[in-house]
């Protein structure tokens, strides 16, 4: 099973390297992405799953019952993308339940970070996919963590993947910066040898990052985002299709 995800939250990103973006564009840039991906999905007959911030959710809801109206997932990404306490858990599980009028069963944590999982069970979440279990220098440090599904304190963890061997990380910057060709490669060396593939990106890469006195983003960030975005993903799709892949949410997956 192929597991597309996308974190869509309000796009705070640009604050990391020392720039300002208003609310309005934040919630707006995120819009504009999460509706070049519905319509993507649309098109090739894909389900995916979306872990949305409750403040991202609140402020766009028509987004979030397109989502559900869709047939795809709708995840926690947490209250708020850049502050993070225990009682966000459950509330932002709530606030999705109310605008979408559907269960949530799952949770990934803003930027990957580490979450207590006896917290994440006491809110009520099925299965947590926050982990990506590979060595990032500044970000993540997970060589100890078992590279696929498995549970945790009552809570099925379901890391994103990377390759068997050198876990090389499969996530969005893989996919932006790797020739499509070696990037697909390995995302079928993977699935071959796990079964599944669980790979995640963001709405706002599917918009124009390229002004860099906007954004601050170095190349590595601006690379192939927008319409390349948009063309490159489509490939990766037809792919995966054409070797007969099927593609699913992950509460089908995992629950």
């Amino acid at each position: 099973m192929i597991l597309l995800s996308f974190d869509i939250e309000e796009f705070d990103m640009p604050f990391e390297y020392g720039k300002e973006i208003s609310f309005e564009d934040q919630i707006q840039i995120s819009v504009e992405g999460t509706e070049a991906i519905l319509s993507l999905l649309k098109h090739y007959n894909v389900k995916a799953t979306f872990f949305c911030t409750a403040t991202f959710a609140l402020a766009a809801p028509e987004i979030i019952r397109k989502i559900v109206d869709d047939g795809h997932e709708l995840a926690s990404h947490g209250y708020y993308h850049s502050k993070f306490e225990n009682a966000h858990l459950l509330q932002s599980k709530k606030v999705l339940e109310e605008i979408s009028g559907v269960e949530v069963s799952g949770f990934r944590m803003a930027r990957m970070m580490p979450v207590d999982e006896e917290e994440i069970a006491k809110a009520g979440y099925k299965y947590n996919s926050s982990i990506n279990p590979t060595f990032l220098p500044g970000r993540y440090n997970n060589l100890d963590k078992p590279r696929t599904m498995f549970e945790y304190k009552g809570v099925i963890q379901l890391p994103a993947s990377v390759t068997p061997l050198l876990r090389i990380p499969l996530f969005w910057l893989a996919f932006h910066n790797f020739p499509l060709s070696f990037y697909t490669h390995l995302c079928l060396k993977t699935y071959r040898k796990d079964g599944y593939l669980n790979i995640y990106f963001h709405p706002w890469e599917f918009t124009d990052l390229s002004d860099k006195g906007r954004f601050g983003f170095p190349g590595y960030v601006r690379r192939n985002t927008g319409g390349k975005m948009v063309e490159r993903f489509g490939k990766l799709i037809e792919e995966f299709k054409g070797k007969g892949l099927e593609f699913g949410r992950i509460e089908s997956f995992v629950v």
